[in-house]
């Protein structure tokens, strides 16, 4: 990921380390309440990553800029891959977690937040 910030000359989020020790401190925490806990969690993560992969996609879908076309591949396939760890979840028990409804709602909604203040900041 390193190399695309460099070709495609982006500025990563200056929130990079923040988010990185939220992600750590949530996986820790759901761990900490069961497997299905765990398993909610990540159904939660994958589900907000793999829509804000596929907005990205539309946006330089909507480009139309061959140059991109090579970009969008790998976002694709990033969101295929996050995907396959959201269905991996639903197979080990994410909905059967107690609270379930709360648990992924609450920590669905914390990764919006997370992705709207990365995007500006």
């Amino acid at each position: 990921m390193d190399k695309l910030v460099v070709d495609y000359k982006v500025r990563p989020t200056l929130l990079l380390p923040v988010a990185a020790v939220g992600g750590y401190v949530l996986g820790m925490t759901s761990a900490m309440l069961g497997v299905t806990s765990a398993m909610t969690c990540t159904e939660a993560v994958e589900t907000r990553i793999g829509a804000h992969y596929n907005d990205q996609l539309r946006e330089l879908h909507m480009l139309k800029y061959e140059p991109l076309d090579a970009l969008k591949q790998i976002i694709a396939k990033c969101r295929d891959e996050e995907l396959e760890h959201l269905d991996t979840a639903v197979d080990h028990g994410a909905r059967r977690a107690p609270l379930y409804k709360l648990q992924f709602e609450a920590i669905k909604a914390g990764c919006s937040v997370a992705i709207w203040l990365c995007d500006r900041i």
